[in-house]
């Protein structure tokens, strides 16, 4: 699995020695109890399970002999994962894992993640104060096996990305019926999820997509619905453009905006009526104001709408 060498993994460094070992890459299966401690009982005296057979229990237990993947830290490659194969092929005589993909750490600000520095949350913590989705694109915008910058800044600029892939949805209609003949975009999505499940390069087609709806909008309208379907269909492969565009360019209070929907059509009436009465100074304070707060107002021949964007 760590395409190491038998003889070099025999004089790693990470091989415990001990004198109950026939060979140095043996492990613990039950480990013997000692003296005061908690036991169970067996044939082969009082102890419990070693750290690796627990995870072979659980998983044929919960999955059966084979099962599709695997996950965990690099970290657990050698021995742990090592030790896993190990031991329930000899059991089961069937191959353990389809798939093992060994997933980057979380770091908080460019720190480990940990309980002792005191920058440990739960995902909980975290959908309690931002969009799932945005969550989700910062998961997703790095590949799996890399590691994964949590911040602020980080969530801020995930909302700005995913903010440019439903402006581009914005005003089209997705719910049209598809074209599903054969799409150089999907074909090199696909091709870029086959290689490794490579995420960012996936998104990175997702944006040329949302590109060429934005010139179809203004150039070929009937062209914007087809590829705007297409870009919605790719997206949600990921599990991201799952809601109705003027929904999360709007956001919500949870985002930190400061006035209700109710309060910002409020204030698109009072600059309405400032420009209708040619006092443009404070139909400009108006907009000031509101972009301020992160709220930006969009002007065309059927009115004046609004949407979130980063203050």
């Amino acid at each position: 699995l760590n395409n190491r060498q038998l003889d070099d993994m025999r004089s790693g460094a990470r091989v415990d020695v001990d004198v109950h070992k026939e060979d140095p890459l043996d492990f613990v299966l039950w480990k013997a109890a000692k003296p005061g401690e908690a036991h169970w009982s067996s044939p082969w005296g009082d102890g419990r399970p070693g750290w690796h057979i627990e995870c072979s229990a659980m998983s044929t237990c919960c999955l059966g002999d084979t099962f599709d993947i695997h996950g965990g830290g690099p970290d657990l490659t050698f021995p742990h994962h090592e030790n896993e194969i190990a031991q329930s092929e000899a059991a089961t005589g069937k191959t353990y894992v389809n798939t093992w993909m060994h997933a980057g750490a979380v770091r908080v600000d460019q720190e480990k993640m940990s309980k002792s520095l005191g920058n440990f949350f739960t995902i909980r913590d975290v959908l309690a104060e931002h969009d799932p989705e945005v969550v989700r694109y910062l998961l997703v915008a790095s590949h799996y096996r890399s590691a994964i910058n949590y911040s602020v800044d980080s969530l801020v600029e995930a909302r700005k990305s995913l903010t440019r892939l439903y402006t581009a949805l914005d005003g089209v209609d997705t719910a049209a019926q598809m074209d599903e003949a054969a799409s150089p975009y999907r074909d090199r999505f696909t091709q870029v999820m086959d290689d490794d499940f490579n995420t960012p390069e996936a998104l990175a087609v997702l944006f040329e997509l949302a590109r060429e709806v934005n010139r179809a909008k203004s150039d070929t309208p009937e062209k914007a619905v087809g590829l705007a379907g297409e870009l919605k269909q790719l997206a949600g492969v990921l599990g991201l453009l799952t809601q109705t565009p003027a929904a999360f360019l709007k956001g919500s209070q949870s985002q930190g905006v400061a006035l209700s929907e109710t309060a910002i059509q409020e204030k698109i009436a009072q600059r309405q009526a400032a420009k209708a009465n040619k006092d443009f100074a404070q139909a400009d304070a108006v907009r000031d104001e509101l972009a301020a707060l992160g709220i930006v107002l969009k002007d065309s021949r059927e009115g004046t709408t609004w949407v979130i964007e980063s203050p």
